[in-house]
């Protein structure tokens, strides 16, 4: 912890510890350390972040990658669904988590609108993710009807991943979060999505909400990776909401997640803590303040002294 420093107690992550192990430096996470992987059968892991402090610790985790996904709408804005968060909004979370990435493959989450109404918006909207979030690659729902745009978005030197199954964007269309591919036609248009993108040359494919023996089908087919959300064990990498593991969502989790941390809980703790120790008057204590030097003070007696005797 640096010295002489205001801050010490609440100072940047930085100032304070650096989780990564020691031992063997990481190498950088690119498109082809994920191909790598999945032909090595190598799990890949990911986690979403959409902030300079979650990204950084996530990132310092060893995660393979940081996903600042459209769900902020819900876990961070507070919003029912992801349908209502902006481009804007999700640049600026992006850029956020690309100052706390350095080892990750960051990758940026195109919201409900920015690639619906044509395919040069489409294309403006993933450059400025690139451009001004940093993302190194950017993602975008739906399966066989996006092959072609996704097609002319890496033609344009934009690394693309794809995402099918249960498409929270298009959460109207279905009815709810429902899972997907549970009829033999539905089964059959999952796979012709999954073909399609694999085609185009997405850097891997989000399956999400989908029987764990359709997404083992589709992992055996395509030969991008293939990452599960409630997907099953056979998909070639995992992610989960950064939020739900560390139970700071509110509402009831998905059968998929897994709690590995009650964050809500100490955060609730150290409130009431700090709140208690306030009104009992036992924060900040003496050792927490700031006192002038010896000579200061005595000068200030003499002034206040002089004052005192001028008011007699």
């Amino acid at each position: 912890m640096r010295t002489g420093s205001i801050r010490q107690g609440g100072g940047a992550l930085e100032d304070i510890v650096s989780l990564t192990p020691v031992g063997e430096p990481r190498h950088k996470i690119t498109v082809a350390t994920l191909r790598e992987k999945k032909l090595h059968h190598q799990p890949i892991t990911c986690l979403t972040a959409y902030d300079y402090a979650s990204a950084r610790l996530v990132d310092e985790a060893s995660a393979d990658m940081v996903l600042v996904g459209d769900t902020l709408a819900m876990t961070i804005l507070g919003h029912p669904d992801t349908l209502s968060v902006t481009v804007d909004e999700m640049l600026h979370h992006t850029r956020a988590a690309r100052r706390g990435v350095k080892h990750a493959l960051l990758v940026g989450d195109m919201p409900y609108g920015s690639y619906h109404a044509s395919p040069d918006d489409a294309v403006r909207n993933a450059v400025r993710f690139m451009k001004e979030g940093g993302a190194e690659v950017v993602k975008m729902e739906g399966g066989e009807k996006r092959a072609d745009l996704i097609r002319r978005l890496i033609d344009a030197e934009i690394p693309m991943a794809g995402h099918i199954g249960l498409t929270p964007q298009s959460v109207n269309v279905m009815g709810g979060y429902k899972v997907q591919g549970k009829s033999l036609a539905a089964i059959e248009q999952l796979m012709r999505d999954a073909v399609a993108l694999d085609r185009a040359g997405v850097a891997f494919l989000v399956l999400e909400g989908i029987p764990r023996e359709v997404a083992a089908m589709i992992t055996a087919e395509v030969s991008t990776p293939t990452i599960g959300i409630g997907a099953g064990p056979d998909c070639d990498g995992q992610v989960l909401v950064f939020h739900d593991i560390l139970n700071l969502t509110f509402a009831p989790s998905a059968k998929f997640v897994r709690r590995y941390g009650d964050a809500a809980a100490l955060i609730t703790d150290a409130v009431h803590a700090f709140r208690e120790d306030v009104v009992s008057h036992q924060y900040p204590a003496d050792r927490e303040s700031y006192h002038l030097s010896k000579e200061t003070q005595q000068a200030l007696e003499t002034v206040l002294e002089r004052k005192r005797g001028m008011r007699r």
